[in-house]
């Protein structure tokens, strides 16, 4: 792993916690940790749902990248949200009043992952929605 990438992640314990040693998301744990099967997670990622069942698709830098977005996500909300599964259950259906209603799960799937990093991050230094 990089090291601007290991410094990125600093913050986002979550995601580090799901990481293999070569630095890449651990597709069973990430399952396991919130209760879902591979294609639940694929779903929730917006990956095609044999992508996380075929070993050489699920290490791809696409759906490493989708599935570290998500988890940023989930990471930057877990303490107020009261854990990393409420977490979860925000990600999934919370709509965003700043994005027309949508998800971050709808969000992300669009690859607007750093559209909702940005609003967390402003929402978290007092900002309104």
């Amino acid at each position: 792993m990089g090291q601007a990438l290991k410094i990125a992640l600093q913050n986002e314990p979550l995601v580090l916690s799901y990481m293999d040693r070569a630095g890449k998301i651990a597709i069973e744990q990430v399952a396991d940790g919130f209760g879902m099967s591979k294609g639940q997670l694929a779903e929730t990622a917006g990956l095609a749902r044999e992508t996380l069942y075929r070993v050489a698709r699920s290490r791809t830098a696409k759906t490493q990248g989708r599935l570290r977005e998500m988890l940023e996500i989930i990471s930057r909300v877990a303490d107020w949200a009261g854990g990393k599964e409420q977490a979860m259950a925000w990600y999934r259906a919370q709509p965003l009043p700043a994005f027309g209603g949508r998800t971050a799960e709808a969000l992300v799937k669009d690859g607007k992952a750093g559209a909702v990093r940005d609003y967390l991050d402003h929402m978290a230094v007092g900002g309104f929605a």
